[in-house]
């Protein structure tokens, strides 16, 4: 797997999660920033920081990103949310619009 091929997202901690960038695309807000017109750091860098998203609520949501791929390719498979990161994760996802 090549640099282009992955994309690192950085939570407000500094952890960071490289993925695949096809399953960061699963995100309209990430695939928006990566794929601008221009010369946006994003772009460049493939890089994305979320300085209001937490380490433990971003690998939730890469873990979600990989699952979303493969129930889209019709694997069915349970995703499980711990409910004490429900109300954290609905407001993230929703401004990741997944």
């Amino acid at each position: 797997m090549t640099k282009e091929d992955t994309v690192k997202l950085i939570s407000a901690e500094g952890f960071e999660f490289v993925i695949d960038k096809e399953a960061a695309m699963v995100s309209q807000t990430i695939h928006n920033m990566l794929t601008s017109p221009g010369s946006f750091a994003e772009t460049e860098h493939g890089e994305v920081t979320f300085p209001e998203i937490s380490t433990t609520i971003l690998e939730k949501i890469c873990q979600y990103f990989y699952w979303h791929l493969q129930f889209a390719s019709g694997k069915e498979t349970e995703f499980t949310i711990e409910p004490e990161l429900t109300l954290e994760l609905m407001m993230a996802a929703n401004y990741l619009h997944t």
